[in-house]
């Protein structure tokens, strides 16, 4: 890399960061007046296109990744709840630049009680992720909550975080290191080349912590009533093992600190992981089983043949042997071989709870036509898990793979634990269950069935995005949760439109117009309410693009393109807007820079219409028009109480007083109208007059529509139009109606004369996320609300206490307190 390229290569994120500026585009500025372009173009925001990146969104000719493969040996401790590993990393530097240094991410020092994440989470602070406080505010005191309170002396009581015990080359030599924060540098002995590799060990180990407590992404979850004597746990391991940052074309070394919310970007690479666990565990795990014969009874692996061409789910373990499995234990200890090729991440689940049940999803294609997939659970999971949890990886697939690509690995695996939902390579964790009724019976809400049919096609389809399309979430958070939000959607809506899947216009309008919105491309960390942000206002985006603005044809085939460019490669923005508009081949730049770059909301507001009828020029006719106009008028109320009261016109009471005007009034025509309207005939082309008497004959309804912009957020304007026959029509006007004039526009519409308006309403099927619909209708219509009554509440401080009855309060026992509560 010469001189000139270093810098443009230390410049490059440096110009990144000024597309969040507001006065970025200083090149074109508007220095008069206070006009603002909607549609500017957004190429000079972006990025400048070059060898790896192109301007029509696609990768170029010289584009390049970074690869790195590990083998892996790792032993789960049970009974101490430790993870003891080492792993043999190969680096293989595809860039264009030589490598000192290689920088890899510890995202286990997050739960040091002195990490960054720790020291910098504010109390009571918007944005915090895990255990709720509340600052005081006005007479209500500050608030910690139980899990708070949990959090913290879970902390203080385990050490947390990696012990490094070796870091080495391939000749057994110490490679100095520096710990930073949850990022370690690793000083290579020599230079790395490019198109060269190199080979070095670490070892490490960390105490797991408890999930419930800490809220993390991963971890154990205990079940204490269990009858093994101790209980049981659930181990789900995930960002566990020391793995490299990622080295990119757009930012370098993408070494961020890890704080919790925004996740990680990495590299491609192969996986040899060799998992030690009790030998009574089942493992679920990134990657297809090598020694099934070693770990799996004979009776397994045929059921686990069995399910390959099954039509429903077959049990590789029933729900009677998992049971019988987790009331014992054992000593003993077995190691699961686990291979993946070509995967970002590897993460795995272990317990003696699991039953497992599988069926294969025959998909067809050369590259994967059958992929296996499975749902790992314990009892707590009942017949929740067993109907639904495999059928929605499936559902996923089917769904995904047309908008994208065939599902690229051999399995598709859902597990049961303590983590809400999250997604690795093959494995998802996802957390709905049952509850344990009287009489032994488990039942489930339907929010608990949509939360698990949702969590699971969510988290499945992230196998795609960004498991396979390898967008960079620490930066851009709305590149994989956003854009997976929006297929989720599609998937849920074709599971079933009567659940309420939450990516509607409307579920997105009241973070539109509140005061924490930020734009969707802030970076993650610094997002004040990260699920509208990361999550809906993007995947709601998307959704009014495809249905509104592109249409499904154009949308899909943009989609899919961009998809395919960029499986198993590291897309940035700029690259998928590129795409979306490259592929459908239209101009979308007004449409990323108000949804992505600003905090405008929509609320378009129509605030007349006014009728108009075409003047004939002929004073017979357009004179009586206006005659007839006045008398429609109101008439005056003193007029109306005079005649009332038989009040006598002195007009009428003396003739004599009357003359011409009487008999004339100001609508009379004479023939100097008539002489007029003859010469404005004469002096008009051919063609004029041909096009004025037409429209004269057809004498069509002439409106004028009158809209205000708002909200800020330039939208097409939907109209439903109904007219004085019943009948009713819709009229769509593309946002670039906006261009010009960005905060107010009239529109004219034409109707036959037999077509009357009589109302109009903007956005009738609440396609845009306008925040305000009482201003979409006109005339006006009377907005249904709800009143509640409600009985005021006792005051509660404590001089209120009627301490002399209180007093007699005798104490419960704890019977007492088990039948209050039956």
């Amino acid at each position: 890399m010469n001189k000139h390229q270093r810098h443009l290569f230390w410049l490059a994120p440096v110009l990144s960061m000024l597309i969040y500026l507001p006065f970025a585009n200083a090149a074109i500025n508007q220095t008069k007046g206070d006009f603002e372009d909607k549609f500017r173009q957004l190429d000079e925001s972006l990025p400048t296109p070059n060898v790896y990146r192109n301007a029509a969104g696609e990768p170029g000719h010289q584009y390049w990744q970074q690869q790195v493969d590990y083998k892996i040996d790792v032993k789960l401790i049970e009974d101490t709840r430790r993870i003891e590993a080492s792993e043999t990393i190969t680096y293989h530097n595809n860039a264009p630049d030589t490598l000192k240094y290689l920088w890899i991410q510890l995202d286990q020092n997050k739960f040091r009680d002195d990490s960054m994440s720790a020291l910098t989470t504010t109390f009571g602070g918007i944005g915090n992720r895990g255990p709720a406080t509340q600052s005081a505010s006005g007479g209500k005191p500050a608030q910690l909550s139980m899990a708070a309170l949990r959090r913290q002396q879970f902390v203080d009581d385990n050490e947390l975080g990696y012990t490094i015990s070796r870091v080495q080359d391939s000749a057994g030599n110490d490679l100095h290191h520096v710990i930073v924060g949850t990022l370690m540098r690793v000083d290579l002995a020599q230079p790395l080349q490019p198109k060269n590799n190199v080979t070095f060990d670490i070892d490490f180990a960390f105490n797991i912590v408890e999930e419930d407590a800490v809220s993390a992404r991963a971890g154990y979850e205990h079940f204490p009533d269990d009858e093994r004597e101790g209980g049981n746990d659930i181990f789900l391991l995930a960002q566990w093992f020391p793995r490299l940052a990622a080295y990119t074309d757009y930012e370098a070394w993408t070494n961020k600190e890890f704080i919790g919310r925004g996740e990680f970007t990495l590299e491609f690479g192969n996986y040899e992981v060799d998992i030690t666990v009790p030998a009574d565990h089942i493992v679920s795990s990134t990657g297809e089983l090598q020694n099934a014969d070693d770990v799996l009874t004979k009776t397994q692996r045929n059921r686990l043949k069995e399910a390959e061409d099954a039509d429903r789910i077959v049990f590789v373990v029933t729900a009677e042997e998992a049971l019988e499995n987790e009331k014992a234990g054992t000593n003993k200890q077995k190691t699961w071989r686990f291979k993946a090729d070509n995967v970002r991440d590897f993460a795995w689940a272990s317990s003696r709870k699991f039953m497992w049940d599988a069926r294969g999803y025959h998909q067809g294609g050369d590259v994967q036509p059958l992929v296996m997939a499975m749902s790992f659970y314990p009892k707590e999971g009942g017949e929740l898990w067993e109907k639904y949890s495999t059928e929605s990886i499936i559902h996923t697939m089917d769904v995904y793979s047309r908008f994208s690509f065939d599902y690229p690995y051999p399995v598709a695996q859902s597990v049961n634990g303590p983590v809400g939902g999250m997604e690795y390579p093959m494995i998802t964790f996802n957390g709905p269950r049952t509850e344990l009724r009287d009489d032994g019976s488990r039942t489930y809400s339907l929010s608990e069935k949509r939360f698990l049919i949702g969590v699971v096609i969510h988290e499945v389809g992230h196998i795609y995005f960004p498991m396979t399309v390898n967008s960079d979430e620490r930066q851009w958070t709305w590149m994989d949760e956003g854009l997976n939000s929006f297929l989720d959607g599609v998937a849920g809506r074709e599971w079933d439109p009567t659940i309420p899947w939450g990516v509607e216009p409307r579920d997105i309008v009241s973070y539109m117009k509140s005061e924490t919105q930020v734009p969707i491309m802030t970076q993650s960390d610094s997002v004040l309410k990260l699920g509208p942000n990361a999550y809906t206002k993007p995947a709601v985006a998307l959704n009014i693009l495809r249905e509104t603005i592109l249409g499904r044809d154009l949308f899909d085939f943009a989609f899919k393109e961009y998809a395919q460019r960029w499986m198993f490669k590291r897309p940035t923005p700029s690259d998928f807007f590129r795409t979306m508009e490259e592929a459908s081949g239209v101009d979308l730049d007004w449409f990323w820079r108000g949804w992505f770059y600003t905090t405008d909301h929509v609320d378009i507001s129509l605030d007349s219409v006014y009728k108009l009828r075409l003047n004939t020029e002929d004073p017979d006719i357009d004179f009586a028009r206006e005659r007839e106009a006045e008398l429609d008028k109101p008439k005056s109320l003193t007029d109306i109480r005079n005649k009332e009261e038989g009040k006598e016109l002195w007009v009428d009471r003396f003739d004599d007083i009357k003359d011409f005007y009487d008999e004339n009034d100001r609508y009379t025509v004479t023939n100097k109208e008539r002489n007029k309207y003859r010469s404005f005939l004469k002096k008009l082309e051919p063609w004029e007059r041909k096009a004025f008497e037409r429209a004269v004959r057809e004498d069509k309804n002439y409106y004028v529509l009158d809209f205000s912009n708002k909200g800020g957020l330039v939208m097409p304007i939907i109209l439903e139009l109904a007219f004085e026959d019943g009948t009713t029509e819709e009229m769509r006007i593309p946002a670039e109606i906006w261009r010009r004039t960005p905060k107010a526009v009239s529109k004219l519409i034409v109707t036959e004369k037999g077509k009357e308006l009589v109302s109009v309403t903007v956005d009738p099927h609440w396609e845009t996320a306008d925040v305000d619909v009482e201003n979409n209708h006109y005339p006006r219509q009377i907005i249904p609300s709800r009143i509640e009554a409600y009985k005021s509440k006792p005051r509660n401080t404590y001089e209120y206490r009627d301490l002399m009855n209180d007093v007699k309060t005798e104490l419960k026992t704890d019977d007492d307190e088990d039948e209050d509560d039956n």
